[in-house]
């Protein structure tokens, strides 16, 4: 079954830049459903052997030979506050996922299926508190609510990663050069990733979780009189997100004529060359997968320094 479910993603990348998300359906401990994008996933197979590694953190499960590779593997239903009730089986698959440059493992009690839903039928999730933090939005499929994880979050959690902004100078900022950037991420801790970096740097966020909500600011910030690409040195986007996704959004943005001048970097979790064909086909100027610091911090600083030498001239 697993193997005839992931021969059909390569069908689903006709989606991309359409405001239509493929999202992989599967249940945890409860009989909750979830969905996570299948561009994170490469493959989903029966739960293999798990052996410990004195590395890892102690929110997983162990770790599995997947292929010649070690793959770390997370109780994805643990992690969340979805355990089943003591006694139940162990959770029989294991969600291979590539995402921020890392493979990893999620263990699930069940595999559905993929499913093509419409970014603008995806709402914000209910602000809840508790595990809700760990979502990005809901849905329904066929009358069934789809809550769509943030397996950003839920790594971030679970394996706290080194940060790099230590080392990242504040820049030297002279003239009328804009100070602020837009952000535009369903994740939380994206978001918050990104605010502290410019922070470092020198700057100052804006912070918006999707592409309808920027799309909209940007629109009103023009027609009050407000050049958005004289308030926002740059657009930094994520791609995945609910109402609008980063394609979409681009898009937009570059047939605008009020936007088309802004500055848009799309940064994104998801891996593979299939990114950059889209960064072109729809407009983007830059394209930084996540999450490296260093890396964000040096396209900035070359937008920044652009923008310095053109008002200069």
């Amino acid at each position: 079954m697993s193997r005839d479910l992931l021969d059909r993603i390569d069908q689903r990348t006709r989606l991309a830049g359409h405001n239509r998300l493929a999202l992989l359906l599967f249940r945890l401990g409860s009989r909750q459903l979830f969905g996570v994008n299948v561009f994170k996933v490469q493959e989903v197979i029966p739960r293999p052997p798990l052996f410990t590694l004195p590395q890892l953190p102690p929110a997983f499960a162990g770790a599995a030979d997947v292929r010649g590779r070690t793959v770390p593997v997370l109780d994805l239903a643990r992690a969340v506050g979805h355990a089943a009730p003591a006694g139940s089986p162990e959770p029989p698959y294991l969600v291979v996922t590539e995402f921020n440059r890392t493979v990893q493992g999620f263990l699930v009690s069940g595999v559905e299926r993929i499913v093509n839903i419409a970014v603008e039928d995806i709402q914000p999730p209910p602000d809840l508190g508790g595990e809700c933090h760990y979502l990005t939005g809901v849905t329904r499929f066929h009358g069934e609510l789809i809550q769509l994880l943030d397996v950003e979050s839920v790594l971030a959690e679970s394996a706290p990663r080194a940060t790099e902004i230590a080392g990242v100078q504040p820049l030297a900022i002279s003239g009328d050069v804009p100070r602020e950037v837009l952000v535009v991420d369903d994740s939380r801790v994206a978001r918050n990733q990104i605010r502290q970096l410019l922070d470092q740097l020198g700057l100052n966020a804006t912070l918006l979780s999707d592409g309808r909500q920027a799309l909209d600011h940007l629109v009103q910030l023009a027609e009050s009189g407000t050049p958005p690409d004289r308030r926002y040195a740059m657009v930094i986007s994520d791609i995945e997100m609910p109402a609008m996704d980063g394609y979409t959004l681009t898009t937009e943005i570059r047939r605008a004529p009020a936007l088309r001048g802004l500055h848009v970097l799309l940064h994104t979790s998801l891996s593979g060359v299939f990114n950059h064909a889209m960064v072109e086909r729809v407009g983007a100027d830059d394209f930084v997968p996540k999450y490296s610091e260093r890396e964000l911090a040096s396209r900035i600083e070359a937008r920044i320094s652009a923008l310095q030498r053109a008002r200069a001239a």
